[in-house]
Formats: structure tokens, C-alpha cells, sequence
């Protein structure tokens, strides 16, 4: 087993950290899926595809979307449904959606779309797309020109070889041939240091690193963020990438 694959399959051993602690999405990120998409969410037949456990799912429906979950991980897909037990749930892979042709107006990836092979997923994805409907993918990127965030970047690069904090890759783009509108969408919230703690450890670099090494760099986290934020509630910057591309009207898939 790659370890690419071990690290999208970590995620069932901590399905329920990951919905507690895990950031959501502002209001403004899906004011501009429907600029971009010409479209309201509301009344749209939406694909949330590696929905995980819900939480880009649940602010589709809460605008008003017609959604269905596609996400492939038991433990995650039963967090899912224990959390929203009234929305169309299907087990599946982006590379292979179990869908019919033309039956979505949008399909959105949140914090997924690296998961996927991109030379498979994006000719499923518009497949499933009704002709002139649109592809959403977008990540929460902790904001690296915030001071402690880059530092604390730089300790984690140091512990795990490699990013928790989202940064931009090759697993992000979409194959050539696609045209595609991005834009970024800067939010923040305030959480307490225990809920940042276990937003960190529900990355997939903390779950395959082992239990022993992560509680250690935790534990030493900690005590590097109580010197910046000495009352424990810590202050998250983030910026949501987003990508729309669309299946023209009238077109086949690619």
C-alpha cells in the first residue's frame, strides 16, 4: 500500500476529531461559488465528493442545495450519516463515481480533489455534470503570512517532513485542457487551544506518524503557543482556495 493511499485511509481512525476540530467555510466562499457558477446553491442538485464527515456538506444544504455525500471511508461516511442522517449518502471514489450521467449541477471537492487522480476524476466529474454545470474544488490553507502560523509550519515540516497547513501542489491542479476562474476567500475563526491541538492531529501527516511521536510534538506545540497566546484561545488565519472549471454546453466528457 502507497503511502499516499495509507494517508487518504487515516482519516476513519479519527473520524470524530476530525468533525469536532476541523475548520468549516464562511459565508463569503459560497457567495462566490454562485458568482462564479452564475447559479444559486439553493434548489442546485450538488455532488459533495470525499465529503468526509460533512462539514462542507452540511453548509450546501444549510444554503439550500439539493446534496448528496459521495465518500469512500467507512468510519467517515458513518460520521456522516450519524450527523446528518436526512442526506443522500453513496460510498464511492472520485476516480469512479457511482452516479449517472448529467444528474448534478454542481460537484464540489472540499479539501478532497489531492485524494483523487485528477486524469480520471476530472472526466467523472464531468460526466456526472449536466452540460453547463461546474466543478467546485477548494482547501482551507492556514494563512503562511501570519507569523506564528509560519512558524509553526516550519516546526511541523521539521517533526513529520512534510505540510499540515495546505499547502498548494500538483495533486491541486487540473489536467490540461480545462479552463478554470480561482479565487481566494481570507477567514478566521477563534477556537480553543485544545480544539487547534486536535485540528493538527487530525492531518494525515499526525495520523500515519504514530501515536507516541505526535503526542510528543503536541505536547511541545502547546507549550509553543501558550507564549504566543497566553489565555488559550488561539486566533486561526485561513484562506480558501478555490477552482471552478465548467462542462461546456453541449459538450461530452473530456
Amino acid at each position: 500500500m502507497t503511502d499516499h493511499t495509507l494517508r487518504a485511509l487515516s482519516f476513519d481512525s479519527a473520524a470524530a476529531q476530525y468533525d469536532a476540530a476541523r475548520p468549516g467555510y464562511p459565508p463569503a466562499l459560497f457567495d462566490t461559488v454562485e458568482e462564479l457558477t452564475g447559479r444559486p446553491l439553493k434548489g442546485s442538485r450538488v455532488i459533495d465528493v470525499g465529503a468526509g464527515t460533512g462539514i462542507a456538506t452540511r453548509l450546501l444544504r444549510d444554503r439550500g442545495a439539493r446534496v448528496t455525500a459521495v465518500e469512500p471511508g467507512p468510519g467517515m461516511a458513518d460520521q456522516l450519516h450519524r450527523g446528518l442522517p436526512d442526506i443522500p449518502l453513496v460510498r464511492g471514489l472520485g476516480d469512479a463515481l457511482p452516479l449517472a450521467d448529467g444528474c448534478a449541477d454542481l460537484i464540489t471537492y472540499a479539501q478532497s480533489w489531492h485524494w483523487t487522480d485528477p486524469a480520471r476524476s476530472a472526466p467523472e466529474a464531468l460526466r456526472v455534470l449536466r452540460p453547463g454545470g461546474a466543478l467546485a474544488l477548494w482547501w482551507n490553507v492556514s494563512d503562511p503570512d501570519v507569523s506564528w502560523i509560519a512558524a509553526q509550519d516550519e516546526r511541523i515540516r521539521r517533526q513529520a517532513r512534510g505540510a499540515a497547513h495546505g499547502a498548494a501542489g500538483r495533486g491541486r491542479r487540473l489536467p490540461d485542457g480545462l479552463d478554470s476562474v480561482t479565487r481566494r476567500v481570507r477567514w478566521s475563526r477563534q477556537v480553543s487551544l485544545d480544539t487547534h491541538l486536535d485540528n493538527l492531529g487530525s492531518h494525515s501527516l499526525f495520523l500515519v506518524l504514530g501515536k507516541e511521536a505526535t503526542a510528543a510534538f503536541l505536547a511541545r506545540e502547546r507549550a509553543e503557543l501558550l507564549a504566543v497566546f497566553p489565555d488559550g484561545v488561539v486566533e486561526e488565519a485561513y484562506a480558501v482556495d478555490l477552482t471552478v472549471t465548467f462542462r461546456a454546453p453541449g459538450t461530452s466528457t473530456l
